[in-house]
């Protein structure tokens, strides 16, 4: 028989990395008797894996199973002071000792009693003195489900933990993200956005910035799926085109960007991840826009002398997703600007959604939300944003919501 030690292996607190805490076997016999713990104690003797622990004193008993944490309590019934049914419901109504398993020791084979000590929350009945083997294979059956409860709760608190843990590191990367992307642009050409990621981190990205005094370039892209690996793909193309940094490119030209953009992040190289792209430049002193587009939906621009008589152009160039065959070569379009100009970026996931009976809502459908009256004191794009929140019955996307207005 061991003395009484701590678990062979201290919890060094909740991790999903670090092995579960082993929990020693730990047996608390409760008994006034003295004869009757010298007598379980002589039956435990040779099982060096279990800890042996004798209380007398019944009004001490809580106290110390508190202070033990045994694996399994053998509680005898017939004591002084305190019977050993009060110390059951003791046990039970104790936050330390609730879950322990209970084995009641009694002198007799009553039915009576058996009910009323399961009643109130044993979990198994002896008579005493019971045969060794079947005491050492109740204590062994009981404490084995007990560590298998501890060590589940402690996975689970680890859990917790590494999810909490995780969800913070999200969300500082999600914020991360959203401050890369730009302020709004006030003046003669207005520019703003709105974004709304289906999960912590998403897979679009939107920008613009004038690159001299007279052209400004603005883009929207969708890079596959969702999570850390897209948002760090689309990171990683974003700050490429707002650094201007890929070789031998002139950025006032779209087709050269997306050429550019398609040799630098081929899917052999980026975990098979592409994405998809709307590329475009205004020319404010010619009134030109120059654009190409990779796999995305066409920017809609709805110009006319005014804005009664503004129409929407779509803006696309038919060129295949960004990533996908290296040597590609993208081409560029153009088209003049008139006096009124709305433009509007976007990804699938602007447009893509499905009404609370399930059916889709059509793309024809959102352009002619871009084209509708706006109520006063809201902005367009809170409008838009507003609008399809109540078509779909939510406010939540299943896939990335990214929307840029130009005003031109």
């Amino acid at each position: 028989m061991t003395p009484s030690t701590p678990a062979a292996t201290e919890d060094q607190g909740p991790s999903l990395v670090n092995p579960l805490t082993q929990h020693t076997i730990r047996v608390l016999l409760v008994d006034d008797q003295a004869i009757i713990g010298e007598a379980v104690r002589r039956m435990l003797a040779q099982d060096k894996d279990i800890n042996f622990h004798y209380c007398s004193d019944p009004t001490q008993a809580v106290k110390m199973a508190t202070e033990l944490s045994p694996t399994v309590i053998l509680q005898d019934l017939v004591m002084p002071e305190v019977d050993g049914l009060t110390l059951v419901k003791f046990y039970r109504a104790n936050p330390k000792t609730r879950d322990i398993p209970l084995i009641v020791l009694s002198t007799k084979e009553e039915p009576a009693t058996k009910a009323e000590a399961f009643g109130l929350g044993a979990n198994d009945y002896l008579v005493k003195l019971p045969d060794k083997v079947e005491l050492l294979a109740r204590i062994r059956y009981h404490s084995a489900g007990y560590i298998a409860q501890l060590q589940r709760n402690e996975a689970y608190r680890a859990l917790v933990e590494s999810q909490k843990k995780l969800a913070a590191e999200l969300a500082e990367a999600a914020a991360y993200v959203r401050s890369l992307l730009p302020a709004p642009i006030t003046g003669e050409q207005k520019a703003e956005w709105r974004f709304i990621p289906s999960t912590e981190l998403g897979g679009d990205a939107l920008g613009y910035h004038w690159f001299d005094d007279d052209h400004l370039v603005m883009y929207v892209l969708d890079v596959c799926g969702h999570g850390v690996g897209a948002a760090l793909l689309s990171i990683s193309a974003m700050n490429v085109i707002r650094s201007h940094t890929l070789p031998n490119t002139n950025f006032l030209e779209p087709g050269e960007v997306l050429t550019a953009l398609n040799d630098s992040f081929q899917m052999e190289k980026h975990n098979n991840m592409y994405f998809t792209i709307w590329y475009g430049v205004y020319d404010k002193k010619r009134r030109r826009l120059s654009y190409a587009s990779g796999g995305h939906p066409p920017a809609v621009l709805i110009t006319g002398q005014d804005a009664a008589s503004a129409r929407p152009v779509f803006l696309e160039t038919g060129g295949t997703i960004i990533g996908a065959i290296e040597g590609t070569d993208f081409k560029s379009a153009s088209c003049d600007v008139q006096p009124y100009a709305k433009m509007y970026l976007f990804s699938d996931g602007a447009y893509e959604i499905f009404r609370p009976d399930g059916s889709m809502w059509e793309y024809e459908e959102f352009v002619q939300l871009l084209q509708s009256p706006v109520p006063s004191g809201v902005s367009d794009l809170d409008h838009i944003l507003s609008s399809i929140g109540t078509i779909r019955g939510t406010n939540t996307f299943d896939d990335d919501f990214s929307l840029v207005q130009v005003c031109l």
